[in-house]
């Protein structure tokens, strides 16, 4: 089986229950999470202190980039390999902790699903006053944008699935926006990407996170502490 849910921010207990009550499998069942895993936070012994933790439990996870994490190629001891017709990050030492390159399509139960990572953290300012961890690199870069753009035109523009942290802005939750936050300085350039990919791809459903609830509009469904089966 293939579940998806939403950012665990380093908090895998509902995970750890559902695979409990469900009795999964490291080999034969997968876990999405659509960002913000949080095991690659605080780059030191705290975080592999979880990753030990998760290492235990019976299910292989396959991990978005979200914004309040480091990417996993700027940590050291992460590998490439190929896992269902794509490329993921993945440390020897846990193997059932893949992440996710942005713009490499998988193949999940017959179905091409593109992954598309990153997004802007309202709090970055919040962050960097009190000196609490914040990524640079938690936004697509140029380059990033660039390769995602150039698998989806090898593929003809179609895919199945999108999985994203983020979602293009025409579907922002807006009833969702903190009060506090001037949206006016939030940087919406992530967003504003993804629409003019969702208004030239074929593609049948499109999965994400990053605003902390569970939510549906059209195609897209937005996921934070449900676990739902992939269709």
């Amino acid at each position: 089986m293939i579940y998806l849910t939403g950012d665990t921010h380093g908090n895998f207990w509902r995970i750890q229950e559902f695979c409990k009550k469900t009795h999964t499998s490291k080999q034969e069942d997968i876990m999405v999470i659509l960002g913000d895993a949080g095991l690659n936070f605080y780059l030191n012994k705290t975080d592999h202190k979880h990753k030990i933790e998760v290492s235990q439990i019976p299910i292989t996870f396959f991990m978005i980039h979200g914004n309040h994490e480091e990417r996993p190629y700027n940590v050291p001891g992460y590998e490439e390999k190929e896992w269902h017709g794509g490329i993921v990050y993945v440390h020897p030492e846990f193997p059932n902790q893949l992440f996710a390159k942005d713009g490499e399509i998988y193949d999940f139960n017959g179905k091409k699903v593109i992954v598309i990572g990153g997004a802007y953290s309202v709090d970055k300012e919040y962050r960097m006053v009190r000196h609490w961890p914040w990524f640079e690199s938690e936004q697509p870069t140029p380059e990033i944008k660039e390769y995602v753009e150039g698998r989806l035109e090898q593929a003809g523009w179609k895919v199945d699935t999108v999985f994203s942290h983020t979602c293009p802005i025409n579907y922002e939750p807006r009833h969702l926006f903190l009060p506090f936050i001037d949206q006016s300085k939030v940087d919406k350039s992530t967003e504003e990407w993804l629409q003019t990919i969702e208004e030239k791809l074929d593609y049948q459903k499109w999965y994400f996170g990053h605003f902390h609830d569970d939510w549906k509009i059209n195609k897209f469904q937005m996921l934070y502490e449900s676990i739902i089966e992939f269709d």
